[in-house]
């Protein structure tokens, strides 16, 4: 499934300014199974909705307390939403509701609304819940006619609440609805499943055992899919894709084989909906018996339940359901009679508007599909996301025998380069297992650039990369040397291995080293080879891409100290944090962290401040304190003004404050680069490694000419980057002109347009430009030709 592209706009900015809210009401529910995140949208709708002048109403217990009415519906204000950023579940109650389903519930649900001159409805639950929502507009003025008839309402609330809108955001940890690539809750639930394999493993290779996990999924295997890719799980059973007959035989011989690779522990993960082709259930106990029986291997199984429902949500939640509900206002101001109901959701990282119907009946084809046995198509409806998962869990599931394997008799080395970042281990099992499948000699460098130069060259192995996705920092070694003053002695590196290709996996010094060898291949005729490079650090300022591998581990870091901090003060009244976070000069890390964490403030090199600025945060700050809400957190950039230092800031508000609160400070340090890996780390490692083999697989054919390998065209040096909704493959010399290398920065960034955001919800007046925001598309099927951009991931 594909997303239509967005017209061209005509005007390059549009502010929000004349969208107002006065006058108007926004009533926010959540429906169905809860989520983590859930918080984090209704906050957001709640302070976005007060800031453009409309009353926001809470709906409690989703669709039985609009039924019921009465103290189910209450306004909410600025203050009624602190602090629930940090909670999972659903603050506000989330119910399911039979009455909803009768005309007669839904004629008390519209008496209720009109009652507070509710029209503008923001749903967050999963797609029965939208389809409701979706009815629920369609008989909306046949409603109020009746509320008339019994003389309920009268002439003029029937006129005056004529039109209902209707936007929903999608709340299900299953991520089971089509038309956005990741729904709130997922990437929480994907956390807790990760948590609990990461500590299984340790029992599992003590005792040398088979570890059989349940996962949620009744419909849709994404959450066993993705877990499987980010642990390296030996099998996976989802309903997308039953196992073909013989599947037992196959499965226990494949285990067997790892065993006998020296592998001290097996982990297979089953969603909790599996099936085989006859469509008869797959259980955990099953597979369990199976194993015992055929093998004789001590075997246990472990259903996680609603534990993956719990707990905090993670970073990318908070951020996704933040800008969701951001977006959910707008589209509610933005709302007319003939504008279809829509859904706000995420393609790549772009926030797009769809209609509600064509996702229900999207994602209800999937199910029709597989209900028919038509399993392909059901992958294709779930979305290029699905299938690009699947596809290399394919490629890296299953090791084939040397007789199988294609013989390219080309060597391809693996190196990393720069600082550690979570994720980089999982790019290099990825990188080495693909390039085995294709048929490459692969050889891994240690030390990065220094190793290359020294010789510390060896060739790996698919076994060597065994469970590697869930280590952090960088086991092949990383140093931040650059190649620029070892040419001579890497060139006769390249010439005693034969490399035939590069893959670098790294942050800035990474994209400074391809260049270098770039413009050493007029020298040099060793680096005429194909290059890529695979962005990887946590301070994510590498040009060409919106995202790098670490960026998300590192955030998590940041948020779940926050979280802590701010919980430090919850006995202590009136205390403001100054925390201090990584980045070099980019402040991706300080912004997007302060925005998961529900910052106040937050200070960065891209957004130069002064003194008066310092003061009117101060004043913020006091006044702040004046209400219920006691505590505030303010991040600062480490370089983000080389006089207005941490212990500056940290002074200026301890005096200037004086009397109204105290202040600590904290810098986080290392901190932020350590600890295992995020699931979308290990997932968007793995992924970007995969396409960057076959990427090299592809360009070394096209060079391949009279015996030798020979590339020196600019489009054989490439960074692989996610821009907006694609990953694309980008020459670095193109970038160069992107890029502040004084500052080691890229010149635009994405990331900015989520500052005036950020400050919204801390209660800031700025000029937010919705010219980016999400416009009303399509659901296609239409399948983009594959070319040097590749989909989403």
């Amino acid at each position: 499934m594909a997303v239509a592209a967005a017209p061209k706009r005509q005007d390059t900015r549009k502010f929000f300014e004349n969208l107002s809210g006065t006058g108007k009401s926004i009533a926010v529910l959540t429906s169905g199974g809860d989520a983590q995140g859930m918080n984090a949208a209704v906050r957001a709708v709640v302070r976005m909705g007060i800031y453009v002048g409309a009353k926001v109403y809470f709906i409690h217990e989703g669709y039985q307390g609009m039924v019921d009415g009465g103290d189910n519906i209450k306004e909410a204000t600025w203050e009624s939403v602190s602090s629930m950023l940090q909670v999972g579940g659903t603050v506000i109650g989330s119910a399911r509701c039979k009455e909803f389903r009768s005309r007669e519930g839904r004629l008390r649900a519209a008496h209720n609304l009109v009652k507070r001159s509710i029209t503008n409805l923001c749903v967050i639950g999963g797609d029965g819940s939208l389809t409701g929502a979706n009815l629920f507009r369609e008989e909306w003025s046949s409603l109020l006619d009746e509320l008339r008839q019994q003389g309920l309402i009268d002439e003029e609330a029937a006129r005056s609440n004529s039109e209902l809108h209707i936007v929903g955001m999608v709340g299900s940890i299953d991520n089971d609805f089509c038309g956005t690539d990741m729904t709130i809750g997922t990437d929480s639930a994907l956390h807790r499943i990760i948590e609990v394999v990461d500590a299984i493993m340790t029992t599992a290779q003590s005792h040398q055992r088979t570890f059989v996990l349940e996962v949620m999924g009744r419909h849709c295997g994404y959450l066993a899919l993705v877990s499987a890719l980010a642990c390296g799980a030996d099998w996976v059973f989802i309903p997308e894709m039953p196992p073909e007959d013989g599947w037992e035989d196959s499965m226990c011989q494949k285990l067997s084989e790892n065993r006998a690779d020296k592998k001290r522990l097996n982990i297979i993960i089953v969603a909790e909906g599996a099936i085989d082709s006859h469509n008869k259930a797959v259980t955990p106990d099953y597979i369990k018996d199976l194993v015992v029986r055929c093998l004789g291997f001590d075997t246990r199984v472990t259903i996680l339940g609603h534990v993956q429902r719990g707990g905090t949500p993670s970073a990318f939640d908070r951020i996704l359901a933040s800008r969701m509900g951001v977006e959910a206002v707008l589209a509610l101001l933005e709302a007319s009679a003939t504008t279809p109901a829509c859904v706000v959701s995420l393609v790549g990282n772009q926030a797009v508007r769809l209609p509600l119907m064509e996702c229900v009946q999207m994602t209800q084809e999937v199910q029709k599909a597989m209900d028919e046995k038509k399993f392909d198509e059901a992958v294709r409806l779930r979305g290029r996301s699905f299938e690009n998962n699947l596809s290399t869990y394919r490629l890296l599931s299953y090791r084939k025998a040397d007789s199988e394997l294609p013989n390219s008799s080309f060597n391809v080395a693996v190196l990393n380069v720069g600082a550690p970042a979570a994720g980089m281990n999982a790019a290099v099992r990825a990188a080495v297992r693909v390039g085995i499948t294709e048929g490459h000699k692969m050889f891994a460098v240690s030390d990065g650039f220094e190793g290359f130069y020294k010789g510390q060259i060896k060739e790996i192995k698919w076994g060597d990369v065994g469970g590697w996705t869930g280590q952090g920092g960088s086991l092949l070694g990383t140093k931040r040397t650059l190649p620029g003053k070892h040419l001579d002695k890497i060139a006769e590196q390249m010439r005693i291995h034969n490399i035939n290709a590069l893959l670098v996996i790294g942050g800035f010094e990474a994209f400074e080293s391809l260049l270098q060898l770039y413009e050493a291949r007029a020298h040099y005729e060793e680096f005429c080879v194909p290059v890529c490079m695979l962005p990887a650090t946590i301070s994510n300022n590498v040009p060409g891409t919106d995202l790098s591998i670490g960026g998300d581990t590192s955030l998590n870091a940041i948020v779940e100290t926050c979280d802590r901090i701010k919980q430090s003060a919850s006995g202590t009244k009136r205390r403001v944090f100054i925390i201090e976070t990584m980045g070099g000069y980019c402040g991706y890390l300080a912004t997007v962290g302060g925005l998961a964490a529900g910052a106040d403030t937050v200070y960065i090199y891209e957004e130069p401040f002064d003194i008066r600025d310092l003061q009117a945060n101060v004043e913020h700050l006091t006044q702040k304190m004046k209400t219920s809400i006691q505590r505030g957190l303010v991040l600062r950039n480490e370089n983000s003004n080389e006089n207005f230092t941490t212990d500056f800031v940290y002074q200026l508000y301890t005096e200037e404050g004086r009397g109204v609160f105290d202040c600590r400070k904290n810098i986080l340090g290392h901190m932020q680069q350590g600890g295992a890996p995020s699931p979308f780390d290990r997932n968007f490692g793995t992924k970007v490694a995969a396409k960057a083999i076959q990427w090299i697989t592809r360009t070394l054919t096209d060079s391949y000419k009279g015996g030798r390998v020979f590339a020196n065209s600019e489009d054989t040096a490439c960074l692989l980057g996610m821009r907006r909704r694609a990953m694309v493959f980008q020459p670095v010399s193109q970038l160069r002109d992107e890029t502040d290398f004084v500052h080691r920065i890229p010149k635009e960034q994405w990331w900015l347009k989520l500052r005036p955001l950020m400050k919204i919800l801390a209660k800031y007046k700025t000029s937010y430009d919705v010219s980016d925001s999400g416009q009303l598309e399509h659901v296609t099927r239409v399948r983009p030709r594959e070319s040097n951009t590749t989909s989403a991931i």
